[in-house]
């Protein structure tokens, strides 16, 4: 089926890109909940997409669409190809990853290290650009600096600097990366926000995609966000919340959230967790992804400890889902997506 571009022009919201966690069973159970949330990949480093497992890296099910792939890497050769290959699978969007802080991704010369050699990702998108067709967007998502750099001179300058060379959209992640002294964790947390700076970015392009990323927690803040920016990316408050996506779709078309369709959306996961059970799968590894869904409803504890519990069983089958529901008192409770 030949599929559009996407409509860079239009607000978006997303899913951010989190490793461990973004998978492909996490990917379509978040498609459950929101039909317009673009859905993002874990990183995946363009040396494994071309010499590793391409359909373990890359198969995903048609249902994630709208979906984009993160890659990681410095060489703009290899980036290319990688995106080449990418571009075979369908995904929407391709995103080249400045933004990680941990040690294994600096040991590679790539995520957010790479703020440092604004020129070096700027030919990276530009062999991205022209290894990609027409319907796939390019992007980058970075940081608004590392360590000592001054955020004014590191975020202007990348952001200019990839959208010369043709990246199609900037997400910033509105806080500082310390390579030096904190730990991935603590690089999510500690380093303060500034989200004006970001606003000032789309300022200075009022007609590129500027998306922001960084402490959002609810859709409240999201809908103020996307007065100022273009996206705004959800991370662990959807993870670990997921329900807050129930209410995505109609924020983005200007309705009023309905009550989720919890039987559906659990109909729809047993059905996909039965197929991956088929494929020699086991339970857990879609189910892990949905422990949150009932956050703060009556019941969701009894949930919770059903899904820990039960799906660690060798023998555990689909079926868990819904007897995990039923611990859930649905009529005592409203919409966490509100």
């Amino acid at each position: 089926m030949e599929r559009k571009p996407l409509n860079i022009a239009a607000q978006c919201l997303s899913v951010a890109p989190m490793m461990d966690w973004t998978d492909r069973h996490c990917r379509y159970f978040h498609r459950q909940l929101t039909k317009s949330a673009l859905l993002y990949t874990e990183m995946v480093v363009a040396d494994a997409v071309i010499r590793g497992d391409r359909q373990r890296l890359l198969s995903y099910d048609d249902a994630e669409h709208p979906v984009a792939l993160q890659l990681g890497g410095s060489d703009p050769e290899k980036l290319a190809e990688a995106t080449r290959i990418a571009a075979d699978f369908g995904y929407d969007e391709i995103n080249l990853n400045v933004g990680c802080p941990s040690d294994r991704v600096q040991s590679g010369t790539f995520g957010a290290c790479l703020m440092l050699q604004p020129d070096l990702v700027a030919r990276c998108i530009e062999a991205m650009r022209r290894a990609a067709p027409d319907t796939v967007r390019v992007t980058v998502k970075c940081r608004i600096g590392v360590d000592e750099q001054d955020p004014e001179i590191a975020l202007f300058g990348l952001a200019r600097d990839v959208i010369a060379a043709g990246s199609q959209a900037v997400w910033v992640h509105a806080r500082k990366a310390w390579l030096q002294g904190l730990s991935p964790r603590e690089n999510r947390d500690i380093p303060p926000l500034d989200y004006d700076i970001v606003y000032r970015l789309k300022r200075v392009h009022p007609d590129v995609f500027i998306g922001i990323n960084g402490g959002i927690t609810d859709l409240d803040q999201v809908r103020d966000h996307l007065t100022r920016v273009d996206g705004a990316m959800l991370g662990r408050a959807a993870y670990h919340s997921p329900g807050i996506l129930a209410g995505v779709d109609a924020m983005m078309s200007g309705g009023t959230a309905a009550e989720p369709d919890y039987q559906r959306i659990m109909e729809a996961m047993a059905a996909y967790a039965d197929r991956h059970v088929t494929a020699g799968g086991r339970v857990q590894h879609v189910t892990r992804h949905m422990i949150g869904l009932f956050q703060g409803m009556p019941g969701a504890r009894r949930y919770r400890q059903i899904l820990t519990v039960e799906t660690a069983k060798p023998d555990c089958g689909p079926d868990v889902l819904f007897a995990a529901m039923q611990a859930v008192h649905l009529e005592d409770a409203t919409a966490p997506a509100a």
